[in-house]
């Protein structure tokens, strides 16, 4: 068997990065921009996790494809990422779709990589395509996926990860033989196919694929050829792989989270984005920030230290068991179990507990607001409430199944 060492596997592979996700279970935050450039975290957004994925395995070909209000994302791309030296053959690059094929927009996950399969195929280098979403949060280290593939002699390696079989029937599953080699590829099944070497568990697909360049390509258009549907790669590619008879191998997800469980999470609702966005500030959260061996990226605004105040009396600026970013001030107000963005400024008397409030919102005096998302540059005015009257707040504001009250960008809320 060829051994390639390491770098020499990271300069032949291209990643491709699924970010035009529309995100709607997600609305208001993505009003005004997709999925992946929703804020997660105080100052980070989702695509960040994956391309710190990227960056901490030594990827340095990047192209995100996108799609549904981009704005935000290229911009986010623009100023946090442009990091790469192209004279060194890095690059990171935004790519719109461009119907370079027909008139279609991109038409699935598939499909969006069919559209642009000039940027691997040009390549003589592109001996591997990496192809990620950009709406996950997980650490993962993609050289190891990729010494796998290379050590199994794959097509195709697809990382899972290990659910209750009880629980698995949410999830695409991905059915295995005692070597991991893939021989069922199946959407929500009633009765999910178990792990040999596990049996209370299945493997939930990921998302996330290394195709060695060439067969990627032959799929497509053999498929393309045969006028055989190939919009999406869960339901079209995968299975047409596994019919073949390819080799087509499970990763089973080793994860760099340093956790006793695995964390992978899709935050694609209102309640899921909460529930993960609070775990942050728990007293062992889920997910690990705070390991600087695996460090998360962002754009970091040059913003002073957050600033607690503290005035005569009652007026006493505390933070309890809350994430506070860069420039937020706390002056004479409350804030318990809640994320601040950067530039936040809570004023006098005000009370926040259990919330997110992003960049530079204004929380006016003796405002009072609970189990609430408030996304960016809001003012909220003196005295008022936000989540103490579900029934007032859904006249006004999006609120979700459990009560949490969501309030778009950039409304300047009047009493």
């Amino acid at each position: 068997m060829m051994v390639f060492p390491g770098s020499s596997i990271l300069r032949d592979t291209v990643t491709m990065l699924l970010a035009g996700g529309q995100g709607e279970r997600l609305y208001p935050l993505t009003a005004h921009r997709s999925k992946p450039s929703v804020p997660f975290g105080g100052k980070y957004r989702i695509i960040d996790f994956a391309l710190s994925n990227c960056l901490n395995s030594g990827l340095r070909k990047i192209y995100v494809l996108t799609q549904y209000k981009s704005d935000s994302l290229n911009q986010h791309i623009l100023e946090a990422w442009s990091i790469f030296n192209p004279e060194l053959g890095e690059f990171i690059y935004s790519i719109p779709p461009q119907r370079k094929m027909n008139n279609d927009w991109y038409l699935g996950t598939a499909n969006a990589i069919y559209q642009n399969i000039n940027l691997f195929s040009s390549d003589r280098k592109a001996r591997w395509v990496l192809i990620l979403g950009g709406d996950h949060i997980y650490k993962m280290d993609y050289l190891k996926l990729l010494q796998y593939h290379i050590d199994m002699r794959a097509d195709l390696s697809i990382p899972c990860i290990e659910i209750a079989k009880e629980e698995a029937n949410r999830f695409g599953i991905v059915g295995v033989d005692k070597n991991y080699k893939v021989n069922s590829f199946i959407e929500k099944p009633a009765d999910p196919p178990v792990i040999p070497d596990n049996p209370g568990f299945s493997f939930v697909n990921m998302g996330i694929y290394v195709f060695n360049a060439n067969v990627l390509r032959d799929i497509m258009q053999e498929m393309e050829q045969k006028k055989i549907k190939n919009h999406d790669f869960g339901q079209d590619i995968i299975p047409y792989m596994v019919k073949s008879s390819l080799n087509v191998f499970a990763y089973k997800f080793f994860d760099e989270n340093k956790k006793m469980k695995p964390y992978w999470k899709d935050i694609g609702t209102i309640e899921s984005y909460y529930e993960a966005s609070m775990d942050l500030i728990s007293i062992t959260p889920e997910f690990n920030f705070y390991d600087f061996s695996w460090p998360m990226r962002t754009y970091q605004y040059q913003f002073p230290p957050a600033k607690t105040v503290s005035h005569e009396g009652e007026r006493v600026g505390r933070t309890l068991n809350s994430l506070i970013c860069d420039g937020s001030i706390v002056s004479g107000g409350l804030v318990e179990r809640s994320l601040l963005g950067p530039g936040v400024r809570v004023n006098s008397f005000s009370y926040i507990t259990d919330s997110i409030i992003m960049n530079n919102t204004n929380i006016g005096r003796h405002a009072r607001i609970r189990r609430a998302i408030i996304d960016k540059n809001v003012i909220v005015p003196e005295g008022y409430e936000i989540g103490f009257d579900l029934e007032g707040d859904k006249k006004k504001f999006t609120v979700s199944e459990s009560g949490i009250v969501v309030i778009g960008k950039n409304r300047v809320l009047t009493s």
